[in-house]
């Protein structure tokens, strides 16, 4: 097993508990959990435990960028349908 913790700096429970399901997501991932050190620090450390083949900071980069791709196909949808919205003819309302 491999074991690997980060700290991120002037985040919290929105971005911990994001993370911390993403890296779920992963088979490798055996355990993945964040905890605020103290609630007037602003920021979270995330713990990561690894199955032997897999590094704790690959999973979490990678985490990291497939989230950042499903937000961006998030933006993309709600663009999209604010743009179709938009573009209806206008009812009188």
């Amino acid at each position: 097993m491999n074991a690997g913790s980060f700290t991120i700096e002037r985040e919290d429970h929105t971005i911990g508990n994001i993370l911390r399901m993403q890296l779920h997501r992963d088979p490798n991932v055996l355990f993945a959990g964040y905890k605020l050190p103290h609630p007037l620090q602003y920021k979270i450390n995330v713990r990561v435990h690894t199955a032997t083949q897999s590094a704790p900071t690959q999973v979490y980069t990678q985490a990291i960028n497939d989230l950042d791709k499903e937000l961006e196909n998030l933006k993309q949808a709600f663009e999209n349908e604010k743009t179709r919205y938009n573009e209806r003819p206008k009812l009188g309302y």
